[in-house]
């Protein structure tokens, strides 16, 4: 399990110290804050291990991170330094208490020389869950970055859209993952197949086909973790990575969502959140609080990011406090 992040200069983000962390961890904060980035980053981190000496895979560490870099974030991997910062960029990650770190400057264009890997080759698969739908945009993101080397879907597109083309796998799977399979199909009141002949993702309700595109965002978001466990993509060491998972879903099918991330991570799954949804937070408080667990929660404020657990309270942020104006305010209505 990841149980560090340390991020210095690291494009918007200035510095995060992010430690303790638990089986689901939380990043909240407004638009523009760098919530979406901060995962990104330890993305690229945890998909280089996984890369790394993967089958007859030849490249290095450095060559795998450059390159993921270079995708997830479209940019000369020199830009992603902090503008202004005097110092150059620096990330680390601890995993079972083993560390990756790098760093590198404003002049670096593609090969990262200061990397320090103690970390060993993983054979489980991580995953970003973006927070717009992939199914219904499926061919073109494979046509676009896989064949034509464009910039506009990044790695977590095409990684993801890869990993929904591996073949189901017959026998049988974790009983926590079945049972989430179950549930998440009840959440979508039918399944999500692949029609390969076609190159086509259906919703299949009963006897009837619809294709993806004409279903509802939310459908397309809860089928694409359910085939993510139908498939074996994912296993017992994986890391998911979720933005917004709150995106298309009403907050009844949030609560359930959340359910379900939280028997996964009880069976192994190690999940990455980044919202500003008072939904999401105070679901995963209520989960924190009748499962005794340990929720990491690092929050974006003006001038740094602060930790909090909530196991141990809701986090001082102007999300929780904007909803509890607002409760403040439907009761002076309501009196007087």
């Amino acid at each position: 399990m990841i149980e560090q992040i340390k991020l210095n200069n690291f494009g918007p983000l200035s510095r995060v110290d992010w430690s303790a962390l638990g089986k689901i961890n939380l990043v909240i904060g407004d638009n523009g804050s760098g919530k979406t980035f901060l995962l990104k980053a330890l993305y690229s981190s945890v998909r280089t291990l996984e890369e790394y000496k993967r089958g007859n895979d030849q490249r290095s560490a450095s060559e795998i991170l450059a390159e993921k870099l270079y995708w997830t974030f479209q940019v000369k991997i020199g830009d992603l330094v902090r503008k202004g910062a005097d110092a150059p960029l620096s990330s680390l990650l601890t995993l079972n208490g083993q560390d990756f770190s790098y760093g590198f400057g404003k002049d670096t264009s593609k090969q990262i020389s200061n990397l320090d890997n103690h970390v060993p080759a993983r054979a489980s698969n991580s995953v970003f869950l973006p927070a717009k739908e992939v199914l219904s945009l499926h061919q073109i993101i494979l046509k676009s970055r896989g064949v034509d080397k464009e910039f506009g879907f990044d790695d977590t597109y095409f990684d993801l859209a890869k990993a929904l083309l591996v073949s189901p796998s017959k026998g049988k799977n974790y009983k926590e993952f079945s049972q989430s399979r179950k549930q998440l199909e009840g959440l979508l009141g039918g399944v999500v197949e692949y029609d390969e002949a076609a190159g086509l993702w259906l919703f299949v309700k009963g006897r009837h086909k619809f294709p993806i595109g004409v279903t509802a965002e939310g459908i397309k978001k809860i089928a694409i973790l359910d085939t993510l466990l139908g498939n074996r993509y994912l296993n017992t060491e994986s890391v998911v990575l979720i933005d917004e998972p709150e995106s298309a879903l009403h907050p009844t099918a949030i609560s359930q969502l959340l359910d379900i991330v939280a028997m996964l991570a009880e069976r192994g799954i190690q999940f990455f959140m980044a919202s500003h949804s008072y939904f999401v937070v105070k679901k995963l408080y209520l989960i924190a609080q009748e499962r005794g667990w340990s929720i990491p929660v690092i929050s974006a404020t003006e001038h740094d990011w602060v930790c909090d657990d909530l196991k141990s309270g809701m986090p001082n942020n102007a999300i929780i406090a904007e909803s509890i104006r607002l409760y403040q305010q439907e009761m002076e209505l309501a009196l007087t």
